[in-house]
């Protein structure tokens, strides 16, 4: 079995969405428009490969931006610099087999050389156990707790502190920013001309 956890690729997108819209309650479904924000806004926005099909995904955006989403927008009130995490989707085949655990190694890895937290929501209703104590075990706190809009679920909001940022803004950031290499590297720019 290969597997690879790679940057998107437009091609991937269809594959994505029906991934996404066929994981459950515990993931808001996406139409195109707002994959296609995703695929051109997300700093982070990477896919597991394995065997040439693709397993599962992550997104994540960092603060800063116009994502409108109510989670997003409450950390955004609350930090001035975080990673955040939008959405992670293991397909059925591939749960339970540690992608989750590798997506989050990597999405840490990716924002401990940008920002001082990485944060996210769980839901609370449903309440997955599962995803709960997977967030613990994570180094994940609860800083909060929020419904989504006047009648949707009640989340659990979520940040990780990265104490390697401190190491890097000192070192790296505030002297003319991160070495020239390959897996330091912003995702490459998203195609241009298309409307979010």
């Amino acid at each position: 079995m290969a597997l690879a956890i790679r940057d998107v690729r437009e091609h991937d997108l269809d594959a994505v969405l029906a991934l996404n819209n066929a994981a459950g309650r515990s993931i808001l479904e996406l139409d195109a428009e707002q994959l296609r924000y995703f695929h051109q806004q997300a700093d982070y926005f990477r896919v597991a490969e394995i065997d040439g099909e693709i397993a599962g995904f992550l997104i994540a955006l960092r603060s800063g931006g116009d994502y409108p989403s109510p989670n997003y927008r409450w950390f955004a009130e609350h930090y001035p610099d975080f990673v955040y995490i939008d959405r992670i989707v293991i397909a059925n085949a591939f749960r339970r087999h540690g992608l989750g655990r590798i997506f989050y190694c990597d999405v840490t890895s990716f924002a401990e050389v940008r920002e001082p937290l990485l944060a996210c929501e769980v839901f609370l209703e449903p309440r997955d156990d599962v995803v709960v104590l997977f967030h613990g075990t994570y180094g994940f706190q609860e800083v909060g707790q929020q419904r989504m809009g006047d009648s949707g679920p009640l989340v659990s909001l979520l940040v990780k502190d990265l104490p390697s940022y401190q190491y890097v803004r000192d070192t790296w950031l505030s002297r003319g920013g991160l070495p020239a290499e390959a897996w330091l590297a912003e995702r490459e720019p998203r195609a241009q001309g298309v409307q979010a």
